[in-house]
């Protein structure tokens, strides 16, 4: 592995405990080389985007809000009808892979587990992990951010469960789609709102907005997912004695709010500057506050 650029990959051998083993009796895992293929041409990961995903982060070696990743893995590959993954398989993978890395402030692991090779019994499943990029200056200065339409009713988990709206699934083509739409409208990042006129999420993050003396976010059942950042960030915004809750609010709501945060596991919480082109304070001391106190979170 080049030394600037520290990297570790664990490949699991079963994944779900549902499925066969990729090769019986070997080890539940292995360490490889990042740079070297692993993954077959014709998994459906790759093929189809037919998979799941958890992105952690990781402080001085030690995985944040791990748990709560792990059980959101879970739902996800349930509203896939995946295999289930082996959670303690998974466990020990991400923790192999961290333990690869050289100690470091902020990194990162990625859990996936996909469908497999098309026509094969058994799934897909790796850990892949790396130091994070230096997120200081968005997290002090904050991001420019645009309203698009996510072009689907803010009900729609509830009316089409096929949509796998709220999984966390490698299909990221149209989060992807929606950040180079904000860069050729001058802006940093996205908040979705729904076709019905309800505010929702960001492409990689959770809303989080001061209003009438709270801090909220979209309410749960909206086809979101449920944030881990959001959820530490609310525990640690009610021990301060914050009311904090969940709101199904629209876009004029949004543009009442006198802070707002897009939070996400590896760049934790970034202030919004800017929406839709008009000027939103930044409160750069809770923002502080609320980054010191991701970083040293730990399980």
């Amino acid at each position: 592995m080049p030394d600037h650029h520290p990297e570790s990959l664990v490949v699991l051998n079963r994944p779900s405990a549902q499925a066969p083993a990729h090769e019986p009796n070997a080890a539940a895992f292995r360490l490889v080389d990042p740079r070297t293929p692993v993954l077959s041409a014709l998994d459906q990961g790759a093929t189809r985007g037919d998979g799941v995903f958890e992105t952690i982060s990781v402080g001085h070696g030690r995985p944040q809000s791990l748990e709560h990743h792990l059980r959101r893995f879970e739902r996800s590959a349930a509203a896939l009808e995946l295999p289930a993954p082996d959670l303690d398989a998974y466990r020990a993978a991400i923790g192999a892979a961290i333990a690869a890395l050289p100690d470091a402030a902020s990194a990162w692991a990625k859990a996936v587990l996909t469908r497999g090779v098309e026509g094969g019994e058994s799934p897909t499943g790796w850990v892949y992990a790396t130091l994070a990029p230096d997120h200081t200056a968005v997290r002090r200065d904050g991001v420019r951010v645009v309203l698009l339409d996510r072009g689907l009713r803010h009900d729609v988990e509830r009316t089409s469960p096929w949509l796998l709206a709220g999984a966390k699934t490698l299909s990221y083509a149209v989060n992807r789609a929606a950040q180079r739409e904000a860069a050729r409208r001058g802006a940093d990042d996205v908040v979705f709102v729904s076709s019905d006129g309800f505010v929702l999420e960001g492409p990689t993050s959770s809303v989080l907005y001061r209003l009438d003396g709270g801090i909220w976010t979209p309410g749960t059942g909206l086809g979101i997912l449920d944030g881990t950042t959001q959820s530490a960030l609310f525990a640690f915004l009610a021990a301060r004695g914050v009311e904090t809750g969940y709101r199904l609010a629209g876009p004029d709501e949004l543009a009442r709010a006198d802070a707002i945060w897009l939070v996400s596991s590896v760049r934790h919480a970034a202030p919004v500057r800017e929406l839709d082109g008009r000027p939103v304070p930044v409160d750069a001391a809770l923002t502080a506050e609320m980054n010191e106190y991701l970083a040293e979170l730990a399980e």
